[in-house]
């Protein structure tokens, strides 16, 4: 699929000296459950190549596809973190939200793993703002600024807090936009796939039978629900991003931007 905007210039860091390696194998994926998609009747025909068959009106994955799919996908994180680029991750239904946290953390991403704000991509000029507001907020927390205030006052800056920190606390140091998303769960994420997508920003994506792989750039065809399959995922990635910036070498960054088509993704 075709990219647009200022990222269509991807092209491997030529100045990487990484070992590109398989991260993954087959046992790892059986172990994890990744080879178990949704019910038959609720297969997206889309999804057909990647299946292998059913077991008990369950579809089963055929994962001779994705373990090399996989094993693409964690070396185009490995060669974008090389190069010191922002991989967010993103993951907010509940048997994913912890893992992604954690994981992400871990390797230094940022990652959103509450809600999805529309418009955390698309305007981020706005999200900004917001992140401004949660660290004066932080700020006044620690330095002694509820203390003066009323306790009415106090109690709602620190509800405001809250709010702000579990919807953008895992973005609050990205600093800008980053230069790709790997997410569990592509329908539930759609809004974020779908922001990415105008901006030109690379998907990352762990595809189920029941969903659709439109607008992934990388598809990971797996279980999108098993919590030992989303850590799979995860850790994985955590490693890839830390095997990368482990073997950053001085150069040429991963993406290279163009003028014009910076100018074209705004117009």
């Amino acid at each position: 699929m075709p990219l647009v905007g200022h990222w269509d210039t991807w092209r491997p860091n030529p100045t990487y000296q990484g070992t590109i390696m398989s991260q993954v194998n087959m046992r790892d994926m059986l172990k994890a459950g990744v080879h178990f998609g949704h019910q038959t009747r609720y297969w997206n025909p889309k999804m057909g190549k990647y299946i292998f068959g059913a077991r008990n009106k369950i579809h089963i994955i055929n994962l001779e596809k994705t373990l090399p799919m996989f094993n693409e996908a964690l070396t185009f994180v490995e060669r974008l973190a090389s190069g010191k680029n922002k991989i967010l991750f993103v993951g907010t239904k509940r048997s994913a939200g912890k893992i992604v946290a954690e994981e992400a953390a871990r390797c230094g991403s940022p990652y959103v793993d509450h809600r999805w704000l529309g418009g955390m991509l698309t305007n981020f000029k706005t999200i900004r703002q917001s992140i401004k507001r949660l660290r004066e907020l932080e700020v006044q927390s620690e330095d002694g600024t509820f203390a003066k205030l009323t306790k009415k006052e106090a109690l709602m800056r620190t509800r405001d807090l809250e709010k702000l920190d579990r919807s953008l606390g895992g973005i609050k140091d990205m600093g800008g936009l980053p230069d790709a998303l790997f997410v569990i769960d592509v329908d539930h994420e759609r809004i974020a796939i779908t922001e990415a997508n105008k901006l030109g920003i690379p998907v990352i994506g762990v595809v189920d039978t029941n969903s659709s792989p439109e607008g992934v750039d990388y598809i990971i065809p797996g279980n999108d629900d098993a919590i030992r399959a989303i850590q799979l995922y995860m850790a994985s990635m955590a490693d890839a991003v830390i095997r990368g910036r482990n073997n950053v070498a001085g150069g040429t960054d991963v993406f290279v931007e163009e003028a014009p088509a910076a100018a074209a993704v705004e117009g």
